[in-house]
């Protein structure tokens, strides 16, 4: 039997994926938790009472709080970590790429099937990578990223519509050093306003 944790900040799709899952003859849903703090902290209660715990984790990417990446890196520096099975509403190469560099075994658009789900699960439970073809066939097409990690956030931050002062906030950076690195960035996607260089970069799969 194959123990699993669904970690999921929407509760819809939490339980839904967790009934599907349940039908499977060798799957058993161990925790279905609404943030990677509460996946955490219920891990930490297990290994302190000597609680079983899950085998593989079905992280979504996007968490409220603390995210799909960051939950995964936590995890996966306690004893006896589990697999892990990122998945996403908004499939993209760099998503793809810092999940594995977290230490993610697998990669899975929501999207999926529940037959999808559940072999990818098999797999990582076996030591192996589940990764989504489509998604790997654009990571390899569209090659490295040239942004910089501060980039990426002033681009992603852009596309909330706000104004320079608006963005800067958001980052926690002055308005100059903002305005600096937008600019740098418009140059690196080839586009004519902030706006535009966060549809490019999020059409390039870069943030």
């Amino acid at each position: 039997m194959i123990h699993v944790a669904v970690c999921d900040d929407e509760s819809l799709v939490a339980s839904s994926l967790s009934t599907l899952l349940s039908l499977e003859s060798d799957l058993e849903i161990a925790v279905v938790a609404g943030s990677g703090e509460e996946l955490i902290a219920w891990w930490k209660k297990a290994m302190a009472t000597g609680a079983s715990r899950a085998d593989v984790v079905v992280m979504d990417l996007n968490l409220g709080g603390i995210d799909g990446i960051d939950t995964t890196r936590q995890l996966l520096a306690l004893d006896s970590a589990p697999h892990v099975l990122v998945v996403t509403s908004h499939a993209r190469p760099r998503a793809l790429k810092r999940a594995l560099a977290a230490g993610a075994r697998g990669f899975l658009p929501k999207t999926s099937s529940a037959a999808d789900f559940a072999a990818a699960i098999r797999t990582v439970h076996a030591g192996r990578r589940h990764i989504d073809a489509d998604i790997a066939a654009q990571a390899i097409s569209l090659g490295e990223s040239p942004l910089t990690p501060r980039e990426e956030e002033v681009l992603k931050a852009a596309g909330t519509g706000g104004t320079v002062e608006d963005i800067a906030a958001q980052v926690h950076l002055a308005a100059g050093t903002t305005r600096n690195y937008l600019s740098s960035a418009m140059g690196k996607v080839d586009a004519a306003n902030r706006f535009e260089a966060f549809q490019r970069a999020r059409e390039l799969g870069w943030i």
